[in-house]
């Protein structure tokens, strides 16, 4: 087993933790961040949180089996793994329908500009989260009481590769029709400064896509082993590494926050207030 230091596990969990906390207080704060597309990024830095508080709850339920204070098979710890579990799950699924959410609301920035505070008011992305939170909650908590079963596990290893998927085709329909798109509403006031707006919040979620790839495939690719082909050589080799993997779910924690500041000056200016008083 590659083992990451416990000093170094926490310390990038708490800082994971408290970063998206300062990203929720700095949107609560600021009533001109109080837009649609703000409130996925709260939404996204929810997912971010919890990812960081599983990892850490995990960590020190494994420390406190290994000092003989919990037993591995009990009953009480069997029902604390399937909550940790649910919010592992909550997690994930949370910041694949967060991405789905900003970048939806990016394609209607950039497609329908005129239109979009008829399209996409503060009602409807509220409620649109809370239909998202919602179904995440009720599918974390059934794929956590029957995660044994191959029904369940089927359906979500396909969730995750399908979900990518399609935003995927939402970038690639959404960066070939801009410079089209661009032409034809380029004799608009105003237009080059909006379309050079939208096109930093299209990189902005390409960053944050590639980051959540690079952070949670691994450990999803480790689950998905351990369940199929947990006594394979070259499965087992893999899932060596199971602490690296879920120190990279926590570093999604820490990139994601960065990536807030520094793409978004309305943001990194809340910050600079609050961090200096």
């Amino acid at each position: 087993q590659v083992v990451v230091p416990e000093e170094v596990f926490f310390t990038v969990a708490a800082v994971g933790i408290l970063e998206n906390l300062l990203v929720l207080i700095a949107v609560i704060r600021n009533k001109n961040l109080h837009l649609p597309m703000y409130f996925f990024i709260c939404s996204l830095a929810i997912s971010d949180m919890l990812g960081s508080l599983y990892k850490t709850l995990e960590n020190i339920f494994i420390i406190l089996c290994k000092m003989g204070y919990l037993r591995r098979r009990g009953d009480f710890e069997k029902k604390l793994d399937d909550a940790m579990d649910s919010m592992f799950i909550l997690s994930l699924l949370g910041s694949i329908f967060s991405l789905l959410a900003i970048a939806a609301d990016r394609y209607i920035t950039i497609f329908y500009a005129l239109r979009y505070h008829n399209i996409m008011t503060l009602r409807r992305a509220l409620v649109i989260l809370a239909i998202i939170w919602t179904f995440c909650a009720g599918s974390s908590i059934a794929i956590a009481l029957f995660s044994y079963e191959v029904a369940t596990v089927i359906p979500f290893t396909i969730l995750f590769p399908l979900m990518m998927f399609f935003i995927l085709c939402l970038y690639v329909h959404m960066f070939l029709l801009a410079r089209s798109h661009a032409k034809k509403i380029a004799t608009l006031p105003t237009s080059a400064v909006h379309q050079r707006t939208n096109m930093k919040g299209a990189i902005t979620l390409t960053i944050f896509l590639g980051v959540f790839l690079c952070c949670w495939a691994p450990f999803v690719l480790h689950i998905l082993l351990a369940r199929f082909c947990p006594h394979n050589p070259y499965c087992a080799c893999y899932m060596s590494i199971f602490h690296v993997n879920g120190t990279l779910i926590m570093c999604n924690a820490i990139i994601d926050p960065m990536v807030y500041a520094f793409r978004s000056p309305e943001l990194r200016s809340t910050f600079k207030k609050m961090l200096c008083c």
